[in-house]
């Protein structure tokens, strides 16, 4: 599926271009996909695959490889047969055969990289094997046990951090002088030290890296956990 030696396609959309490329994207340069090294795990790269097979017609391979650009944001590059067809910002959406991509970052990794299909079933694509989504795939199709371990650790932090994070933020909120003269202040029962505090905000950063390893996202959990 990732064929590096494989790189010298045209860069065309071919039947994914319909001439209605959202605004938020442009037509890529048509240059081919970057093999995978070692130091894009410390860049953040992260790289996906997908093959849709065209009846009486050769399957179509796509690529979709994002990473952080210089202004912070990720942004998000389609590659058809090997070639960089669209480049968007995330979240992103690209039509392709049989369907569309759908793409969207989280506070630690990605939230969904899916490939949608009009009837509404959708199925991830496959990651890159050295990249980071890509071990932690095979720790758990390797290590089922502990991978379910390790999930329900995260789970569990999260949501400590969340009863612990939230009525401290209340509290805060409280304090802030025409919330407070309305509605009076909130006493947090919760008074942790300083540094009980910084240890559970770091437990919950690396939780929802693990969970963004696995593109689990909730709101309550990933975001208020942080």
């Amino acid at each position: 599926m990732f064929d590096e030696d494989d790189a010298d396609a045209l860069g065309m959309l071919g039947d994914a271009d319909d001439g209605t490329i959202p605004r938020r994207q442009k037509r890529g340069d048509g240059r081919p996909l970057e093999p995978f090294r070692w130091w894009h795990l410390v860049s953040g790269r992260k790289l996906f695959a997908l093959v849709v097979p065209r009846p009486g017609a050769p399957d179509v391979t796509y690529a979709v490889d994002v990473r952080s650009h210089e202004d912070g944001d990720p942004r998000a590059y389609l590659y058809r047969d090997g070639a960089q067809a669209v480049v968007s910002r995330l979240p992103a959406k690209f039509a392709v055969e049989g369907g569309v991509i759908q793409v969207a970052a989280g506070s630690y990794g990605l939230r969904r990289m899916h490939y949608v299909t009009p009837d509404r079933s959708e199925r991830r694509l496959t990651p890159h094997p050295r990249s980071a989504v890509g071990r932690r795939l095979r720790l758990e199709q390797t290590h089922p046990v502990a991978s379910r371990w390790i999930a329900a650790t995260a789970i569990v932090i999260l949501i400590v951090g969340v009863g612990v994070n939230v009525p401290q933020l209340v509290q805060v909120i409280s304090e802030i002088p025409p919330i407070a003269e309305r509605f009076g202040t909130f006493v947090s029962p919760i008074h942790l030290p300083l540094w009980l505090n910084i240890a559970l905000g770091a437990g919950a950063a690396l939780a929802s890296m693990e969970r963004g390893l696995r593109l689990r996202y909730h709101w309550m959990l990933d975001g208020l956990g942080n």
